[in-house]
């Protein structure tokens, strides 16, 4: 249930990203950003993402003032807006800003270019351990075999970006088969002259 709250607590809420949505009463809001931030920071430490970490304080920003905007609002303003999570496909909030087409191929691109630097990085990191270690031993099979799961995350979430995307082409392209097989007189004017 929202509740409007003003004052110290709501200032100190909105510095953990999520939970000043979460203490307000928007909970959606609230675990959508919440998981958004530590989502981020999990896949970029683990997989060794680094230039992912850019994202966070976008994200730690939104939330902030989010949470100081909703505690600005009039009584009636506040009641009024809806408890949505930011990312789902049919009515979420990114989806309404942005559209679903747009955010479809966004999404799409940021997937393919974060398994794509993945990858690289994984690759550049084995042809070092290989001039560097090669003379040692097969450590480098070792270092092969512990960065396994990385290499799959990696090109998975590049075949989801082109499945996103081919998926998309498939749609438009049954709509314009379906707009080609519709005669012209099928909108209603069977009369002819």
């Amino acid at each position: 249930m929202t509740k409007k709250k003003n004052g110290f607590l709501t200032f100190v809420f909105s510095l953990i990203p999520g939970a000043g949505e979460m203490f307000m009463g928007f909970f959606k809001q609230g675990i959508s950003i919440m998981c958004l931030f530590c989502g981020i920071l999990t896949i970029s430490s683990y997989f060794m993402m680094g230039p992912l970490n850019f994202l966070l304080p976008i994200i730690w920003f939104y939330s902030f003032f989010h949470v100081q905007n909703l505690a600005s609002l009039s009584d009636e303003e506040f009641y009024a807006v809806e408890d949505k999570f930011l990312f789902d496909f049919d009515e979420g909030i990114f989806q309404k800003q942005i559209g679903k087409e747009k955010t479809r191929k966004i999404l799409a691109v940021i997937l393919i270019v974060l398994g794509s630097y993945a990858i690289w990085e994984m690759f550049m990191e084995y042809m070092r351990n290989f001039v560097i270690e090669y003379m040692r031993g097969f450590t480098w099979l070792y270092h092969l075999l512990m960065d396994m799961p990385r290499f799959v995350f990696s090109v998975v979430i590049i075949f989801v970006g082109v499945y996103l995307i081919k998926g998309k082409k498939k749609e438009l392209d049954q709509l314009e088969e379906i707009g080609e097989n519709i005669p012209e007189n099928a909108s209603g004017n069977t009369s002819e002259n």
